[in-house]
């Protein structure tokens, strides 16, 4: 006996549709956002492997994890469903298991409901076998829509089909207005840790806020810039680079010695793309010091100085805003919905500015 027994709304979609048609999410019309599918490792990555091994381990490790993807396309179906091979990795203490095992629904921009995990397909999950199939069942009044689903946020994905009603439409999705990506570097705070489900971490809002591609680079613990990561930040084409990796710069002297080594390593091969550069957002409870942050926006003002008018400056004490700061993190550390969403109003304007420039 549990709780769904008493109260309906806890219970999950089940795949209880029997009209419907597979595809794999890899072929055509589906559109792949923010990872790939590497076939040599039979799994979706953000980041190659070739290239992560050599940056650290924990970055080998974490570019698996599928934070950031999106699957995209157009259908008339009255519902969609997945079925999808992961394993059950990382049942997180301060992680919904949301956020860290689940699929993210969007209809036309807005969140519909969540695709994850029971207690029991965790129990069974392995790397290559099937994981659980859900369906969700929207609004009866059958049109075209956009549908956007969201990867895990703390897990690996080895394959994933979409299923819609048989006979319906699948048609590919429209482009982004910024289809250039913004690419993300940072820490588990940039990753979307801890937030409720995918599709509420601030880069996600930002993309959907502004219309535009994304790819998040964020590494639980591990975003150290060293030269490996510096130089694969600087192979991406992007729109705009949002750095944001001073909560893993194990020292101040790690900071100084990597910080401005890795701006100059992205302006070198990218001279007039805009660099956000951004400092934690801490609360008042587990602050970083003020050494960092000054240290930080010297970097910026000493490239501002010497003629550099395409890099931005956000302090990370005003991303939480300032009333009611402490109800924005799970542990004075990784932001909840509340803290995300707000990450995110302050962050806009200044993306806003910068791609409608």
């Amino acid at each position: 006996m549990n709780i769904q027994d008493f109260d309906k709304n806890f219970a999950l979609p089940e795949m209880a549709e029997k009209d419907v048609c597979w595809y794999d999410a890899n072929s055509y019309p589906f559109s792949l956002h923010g990872i790939f599918y590497d076939e040599k490792t039979e799994r979706y990555r953000r980041m190659p492997e070739e290239v992560a091994k050599t940056v650290n381990n924990g970055v080998n490790y974490g570019s698996n994890y599928t934070v950031g993807g999106r699957i995209k396309f157009i259908t008339d179906s009255p519902y969609v469903a997945i079925k999808c091979s992961m394993p059950a990795e990382n049942i997180l203490a301060r992680m919904p298991i949301f956020g860290s095992h689940s699929f993210a629904l969007y209809i036309d921009d807005r969140f519909s409901n969540c695709f994850y995990m029971e207690n029991k397909d965790i129990e069974k999950a392995k790397p290559n076998a099937l994981a659980f199939s859900r369906s969700i069942r929207y609004d009866e009044n059958i049109k075209e829509r956009d549908i956007s689903i969201c990867f895990p946020i703390y897990n690996n994905v080895f394959k994933l089909f979409i299923g819609i009603k048989k006979g319906c439409k699948l048609l590919p999705a429209k482009k982004y207005k910024h289809e250039k990506p913004i690419i993300f570097y940072g820490s588990s705070i940039t990753q979307g840790g801890c937030v409720s489900h995918p599709g509420n971490e601030y880069t996600a809002l930002l993309s959907r806020w502004l219309d535009s591609d994304y790819i998040n680079l964020g590494f639980s613990g591990s975003a150290k810039a060293e030269p490996e990561m510096a130089n694969y930040l600087a192979s991406l084409d992007a729109s705009v680079f949002v750095i944001d990796y001073d909560h893993n710069a194990p020292t101040e002297s790690h900071l100084r010695a990597t910080y401005k080594r890795l701006l100059e390593t992205i302006r070198k091969s990218h001279p007039l793309t805009p660099i956000v550069i951004m400092t934690s957002p801490n609360s008042e409870y587990m602050y970083h010091g003020e050494e960092r942050k000054e240290y930080i926006k010297s970097v910026y003002e000493n490239a501002k100085s010497n003629g550099d008018e395409n890099v931005y400056f956000i302090d990370g004490r005003t991303l939480f805003g300032e009333e009611d700061r402490d109800i924005c993190t799970v542990d004075c550390v990784h932001p909840n919905d509340l803290g995300f969403y707000r990450m995110a109003k302050t962050v806009y304007p200044v993306l806003d500015k910068i791609l409608n420039k």
